[in-house]
């Protein structure tokens, strides 16, 4: 879409707002927005938490809302009573104060729709006269370098209250600020919704991915690219006699993981002593099981954490599983090594015999991740682990080599273009989210006139 300029500007003396229209105030929110804090009544009064009435936003709200979309506060999970309100330093703030977090999630912003009091993790702004409380909003979404700037602190990031108080903008004539967060709000709504379309497509290009995988390893091909390498387009089934394994090929053995592949421990080297880090093994826990190959790690040991330590240095080609973690809630990682490497104990890798191809068992582990899913125990701390005895008694199909081969070659193929389209599409996705963030920029800092333009594309 095309905009067309304001007319005439002229400086702000804001640096991140530069030129602004010539009839627009600039200078301090302060001027246009009375700056509040919150605060935390205390917890050992039972009578400022009981018979609660009073919305209370916390840190813990901010986690419910959705990805900066949202422009109004959500429903609070605590509330406070008046008496915990008039024996704090809280206050009870008017319907269209706005919000920013100040610590945590630092920047996030949204408008109350009722009168709330907020925690001292929240910096809050209550328009004056001359401030509609949505432009401000879109402003607080525009400044993130500013919220950069005036962070604070290392561990424990914060924007200080004499920074927040200098921050600056640039306020329009209200009837103006109302035409741009209208159109603010309708063609972002319009973006949004393209994008939930496309995040959608994203989800059913996965699930015909996870199907495929599925269908291949526990079939065999499909029918035209079997007949393509010479093999049986429809072969004879038999029963697996394995529930969730179903019919497999005629031909196809069925046996279990621990018969036909060997298990291999991981390990973590003293962390007291720096010798065995930042050596030139890479070393692999779960956090680095989001690829299906792994190459390198940022976590490596030394030859003198290795032979001083319970590790092993596994060979090229070793499958590697995560066995315990929550993920295993919900997933089950699978990877296969193009390097040797060690792994921490929260691993196990696979090293397959004769009978089987690597690949062919990655691909086969991650067709069936919900059988290891629902395998998966409570451990005593709470999270899901996997014991070796059970992983080793889940039985495998056992296609041919050469069979197995040809079904590494096809579900490489085919995973490769639906993931070139899924990458394709979140590119897409990206540059829809950048023109949002410009769009809403622009508009709010007077770079465009969207004052009853119908945009052209």
């Amino acid at each position: 879409m095309k905009y067309q300029p304001y007319p005439r500007y002229k400086p702000s003396g804001v640096e991140w707002l530069g030129e602004v229209p010539e009839h627009w105030e600039a200078g301090h929110l302060r001027r246009f927005a009375a700056m509040k804090t919150g605060h935390t009544p205390s917890r050992t009064e039972p009578g400022y938490w009981a018979d609660c009435e009073i919305p209370w936003f916390t840190l813990a709200d901010v986690w419910q809302l959705r990805n900066g979309k949202q422009i109004y506060l959500g429903e609070t999970k605590e509330r406070i009573s008046r008496m915990g309100l008039a024996n704090s330093a809280a206050e009870l703030l008017p319907t269209g104060t706005v919000v920013f977090s100040r610590t945590a999630s630092i920047g996030f912003s949204g408008i109350m729709p009722e009168p709330m009091a907020t925690t001292q993790d929240f910096w809050n702004w209550v328009p004056g006269p001359k401030l509609i409380s949505e432009f401000l909003l879109y402003q607080f979404r525009a400044m993130s370098q500013e919220f950069t700037r005036f962070t604070m602190g290392s561990t424990h990031k914060t924007i200080y209250q004499p920074d927040a108080a200098r921050l600056c903008t640039c306020v329009p004539p209200i009837a103006e600020q109302q035409a741009i967060v209208t159109h603010i709000s309708r063609q972002t709504a319009k973006l949004d919704t393209l994008v939930e379309k496309k995040r959608t497509l994203i989800e059913r290009l996965k699930e015909k991915r996870t199907a495929l995988i599925s269908r291949t390893v526990t079939r065999g091909l499909p029918p035209d690219a079997a007949r393509a390498v010479g093999l049986d387009p429809h072969p004879k089934l038999k029963p697996s006699n394995i529930d969730w394994l179903g019919d497999v090929p005629e031909h196809w053995l069925v046996k279990p993981l621990g018969r036909v592949v060997r298990f291999a421990g991981g390990a973590t080297p003293d962390k007291g002593k720096p010798e065995y880090w930042d050596g030139e093994i890479p070393w692999v826990s779960p956090k680095d099981m989001k690829v299906m190959r792994i190459a390198n790690v940022p976590d490596h040991v030394t030859q003198e954490g290795l032979a001083n330590s319970a590790l092993i240095l596994l060979p090229v080609k070793s499958v590697l599983i995560v066995v315990r973690g929550m993920i295993l809630a919900h997933s089950f990682p699978v990877a296969i090594s193009d390097v040797p490497v060690t792994i921490n104990q929260d691993m196990k890798a696979i090293e397959v015999g004769t009978q089987l191809e690597a690949e062919f068992v990655l691909w086969v582990l991650t067709g069936i991740a919900p059988v290891f899913v629902s395998l998966a125990d409570e451990s005593a701390h709470g999270t899901r682990k996997l014991e070796s005895e059970v992983i080793a008694k889940v039985c495998l199909p056992v296609p041919p080599r050469d069979e197995q081969v040809s079904i590494i070659a096809f579900l490489e193929r085919e995973t490769s273009r639906l993931d070139a389209m899924v990458e394709k599409i979140e590119t897409a996705i990206d540059r829809l989210q950048e023109y949002r963030t410009a769009l809403i920029t622009a508009a709010v800092t007077g770079k465009i006139d969207v004052r009853g333009q119908t945009p052209t594309a």
